[in-house]
């Protein structure tokens, strides 16, 4: 829905929540007390006075927590945990007394005490990790579920993706439920559903997630001082716990479970330009001819909604879009590639020839009523019905329907409107009584209300979009960006945080949200850069630009009836600085391409917040981040006012980027930071070796960005588009410290050949000793032939302008130039492919 319709969903929403059967009287049943248990080679059953406790070890840091207010556990199946996660296990080693039972990993100590029952984890050197709440057992009414663990003062708690209000969801409480609100600073619920959290106390982390696709909610401690809570309306109680003890081994640990991203194409990682919306024809292709006219580097541009004739997913409007195929191609020529929105439902048009709908109504594919009839509800085209995700052949049916815009060669496409958002249903969507018919390997076939299925619904979408796009071009990426998703949606593509506003409120909470859906699995995020709803003023859209040119999804994006947004608006002055960070952003593109394989590969989000890298660093992180391990960026947290701000910086050594320096403390701390200083002398940490916390004046053309030592960062000359082949030689740029090391990943950045060994990944070091910094190059791997034939590497802080620099296995002395100004030195050498040394002193 779009931005107009926000206020009046957020209003009726509050009148319209789905409530699980509070009429009914019956008790609540307690799961208060151990009357027998069985152990398992995989971990112990135990039953109750009231139901059956079912915890397994699916690793020997993850357990799986199942509880019924019944004989037997519900169905064991899972649109979020990979088969083979959920049911791989391993064995334990039981362990019993009068008090508890339970079993040993080799990491975790499970025990359940039997009276009261209550289940706590430990690591095996005693320490609490996890435990259920005194005097507070998990209980079963109304449908569904609570249960209450215990919680330490100030403990810290992350995730459940892109919600709002403080990063730190201490002493807030969330309802999960798929909604189309937009993004206002403390909404709740909004567009996604990620049962996921991450939480840290006392140096030790977890997480926790609760495999439940039905309404959920979190309580982390405002309704109690001492307790947190989770629940449901109605489904499974099916928890996993993840221990860390880092955050990072925490994430790690919820990727396995759920999945990892797969590997984008390149150009989607340029710089995107959208807006609601670009019509006629002519008004697209006068974008992309400014955008090439001013030189601004740029690989995507979007059709929303406006494009469609009668707004009715799949069409084109004639009139406005007369040539379709022929603006595609023309596009494609400018190095430009066209995303174009389809949203969840289509129109209800029986007889008018629109073979969406007759296709899917012939199939039997669209969602049922609670008497068997098809659902209409209105949308966008009016009159709609919405296509039933859970059936595996209309995900098939719904791919097929790519097949002209695929043949016309639009690159990618935008699932939009998919929470489902419903302009005339209860709260915006549809009724929760709504029949599904759940027809999906893993699964029984049988029934389910969408109740059930709401918050899995955007996700199935984006699924049947992604399998539908690998059919129809089997050896290519697709690209799909999705607004409404659930845990384990990253497995299909891109989400962005939706309809946001453009103030400066919005543009702190982006980052914040951005962060929290990387620790939910989704590395693969962004926001509309400027905000959606409003006019972006021109410095709020310059510092917009300059921090999205850091983030995974840099897109450009505004609704209809705001004021143009496009990087040249507000004058040469602003247009100059936004060009320069874009051009940034393709200069870093090695960078950026290699921390996104990194993603695909483990999950690791590519923005994160600092505690990520380092552990129970918490100073700073409602504002800075990291953008892979080695970018530390820094956005004024009040980018509006004057005022002079503080640079937290993690116990490491750091380079300014922008100038080379290495970050020197030549004052004493600032004193909010003081006792923080104190206890790291106390600990007996060389705290005079790091930069101390420090201000800084806010400059408009200036983003602080800092480089971690022991990083070694690829670059290449300056693109218009990752269609362009660069010119020139690789960059790389060497800040030497602690574990120095880099690496780099390439392929054609479009099909799936990388998969087949088509691939060029190398690794970097470099060491330091006295006067002497050796930079090694490992042997690469794989089979693909870089565009570079040689190589340009600096290294930072050198300090003096003489220099000699050898490559291993040759005496020819290689060409050297000293930046006196960046204390840099720059060595100009062949493309080394195999494994050597450069040798400077």
């Amino acid at each position: 829905m779009r931005y107009s319709l926000n206020l009046l969903l957020s209003a009726l929403l509050l009148l319209s929540l789905p409530c699980a059967t509070l009429a009914q009287s019956t008790p609540p049943v307690l799961v208060d007390k151990v009357t027998s248990a069985t152990p398992l080679h995989d971990g112990v059953e135990v039953h109750t006075t009231s139901g059956i406790v079912r915890i397994t070890a699916q690793r020997d840091d993850i357990l799986r927590i199942r509880i019924a207010a019944s004989t037997a556990l519900p169905e064991d199946a899972s649109w979020a945990v990979l088969p083979a996660s959920r049911t791989h296990t391993v064995d334990v080693q039981p362990q019993q007394d009068d008090v508890s039972v339970g079993f040993r990993t080799a990491a975790l100590d499970l025990r359940v005490e039997r009276d009261p029952l209550r289940i706590v984890v430990r690591d095996l050197q005693g320490n609490v990790l996890s435990a259920d709440a005194p005097g507070r057992p998990s209980r079963f009414e109304h449908g569904g579920f609570t249960v209450y663990k215990q919680m330490a003062e100030g403990q810290h708690f992350f995730g459940l993706g892109d919600k709002t209000g403080n990063f730190d969801r201490y002493k807030q409480a969330y309802t999960l439920w798929n909604t189309d609100t937009g993004v206002q600073d403390w909404s709740d619920p909004i567009y996604k559903s990620i049962p996921f959290f991450l939480t840290t106390t006392a140096g030790r982390s977890s997480g926790l997630f609760l495999d439940n696709t039905w309404r959920t909610w979190f309580d982390f401690g405002k309704q109690a001082r001492d307790a947190y809570a989770f629940g449901a309306e109605g489904g499974p109680l099916d928890y996993y716990f993840i221990a860390g003890p880092t955050p990072k081994q925490v994430v790690l640990g919820y990727i396995y479970l759920t999945g990892t991203p797969p590997l984008p194409p390149l150009w989607s990682l340029g710089f995107q330009q959208s807006r609601y919306s670009y019509t006629p024809e002519s008004q697209l292709r006068q974008v992309a001819d400014r955008l090439r006219a001013d030189k601004i580097p740029a690989d995507a541009l979007y059709l929303d909604i406006d494009y469609q004739y009668r707004n009715r997913p799949f069409t084109v409007d004639p009139q406005t879009f007369p040539n379709f195929p022929g603006l595609v191609s023309d596009l494609a020529k400018q190095n430009f590639h066209l995303v174009t929105i389809t949203d969840l439902h289509i129109a209800h048009v029986p007889d008018a020839g629109y073979a969406p709908y007759d296709s899917g109504h012939a199939g039997d594919h669209f969602i049922k009523r609670a008497d068997g009839s098809e659902y209409v509800g209105v949308v966008w085209p009016g009159p709609a019905v919405f296509p039933d995700f859970t059936r595996q052949q209309t995900r098939a049916w719904w791919g097929n329907l790519y097949t002209e815009f695929v043949k016309d060669g639009v690159a990618g496409f935008w699932n939009d409107m998919n929470e489902p958002s419903v302009f005339d249903g209860p709260g915006f969507t549809m009724p929760i009584d709504n029949i599904h018919r759940i027809d999906e390997p893993g699964f029984a076939t049988r029934t389910a209300t969408h109740a059930e299925i709401h918050n899995i619904l955007g996700m199935q979408n984006e699924r049947a979009t992604y399998d539908g796009l690998l059919r129809l071009r089997p050896n290519e990426r697709p690209f799909v960006l999705t607004r409404a998703t659930f845990a384990g949606g990253q497995r299909y593509g891109f989400t962005w945080t939706g309809d946001n506003n453009s103030t400066y409120g919005q543009l702190r909470l982006a980052t914040q949200m951005l962060i929290n859906l990387g620790l939910s699995g989704i590395s693969f995020v962004g926001d509309d850069i400027g905000g959606f709803g409003g006019s972006a003023n021109a410095d709020l859209l310059t510092r917009w630009v300059e921090i999205g040119a850091f983030n995974p999804l840099f897109r450009d994006h505004s609704t209809k009836g705001s004021m143009p947004q496009e990087l040249w608006v507000h004058g040469p002055e602003q247009e100059a600085i936004r060009r320069r960070y874009v051009e940034l952003r393709y200069r870093l593109m090695p960078y950026v391409y290699t921390l996104a394989e990194e993603a695909s590969r483990t999950g690791l989000p590519m923005v994160r917040p600092t505690f990520l890298e380092f552990p129970n660093d918490f100073d700073g992180m409602e504002t800075e981040f990291f953008f892979g391990r080695s970018f530390l960026v820094v956005p004024p947290p009040f980018a509006e006012m004057p005022e002079d701000f503080i640079v937290s910086f993690p116990k490491a050594g750091w380079y300014d980027f922008w100038t080379g320096h290495r970050v020197v403390s030549d004052a004493p701390p600032v004193a909010a930071n003081i006792v923080a200083v104190a206890n790291a002398a106390a600990a007996g940490v060389a705290e005079s070796t790091f930069p101390q916390p420090m201000k800084l004046h806010p400059q408009l053309d200036t983003l602080p960005v800092y480089v971690r030592e022991g990083s070694i960062i690829p670059m290449q000359p300056l693109v218009q588009s990752t269609n362009e082949t660069p010119n020139g030689p690789l960059e790389l740029r060497v800040y030497p410290g602690e574990a120095c090391a880099g690496s780099l990943y390439l392929d054609d950045g479009h099909t799936l050949n990388y998969q087949h060994g088509d691939l060029l990944r190398q690794g970097f070091s470099c060491t330091v000793s006295g006067d002497t910094v050796t930079v090694g190059f490992a042997a690469r791997q794989g089979t693909y032939k870089p565009w570079w034939k040689s190589m340009e590497v600096v290294v930072y802080n050198w300090n003096h302008s003489k220099a000699t620099a050898t490559l291993s296995g040759s005496s020819t002395v290689l060409k050297t130039r000293y930046d006196a100004q960046a204390h840099a030195l720059h060595v100009s050498l062949p493309d080394v492919a195999q494994a050597a040394e450069l040798h400077l002193q």
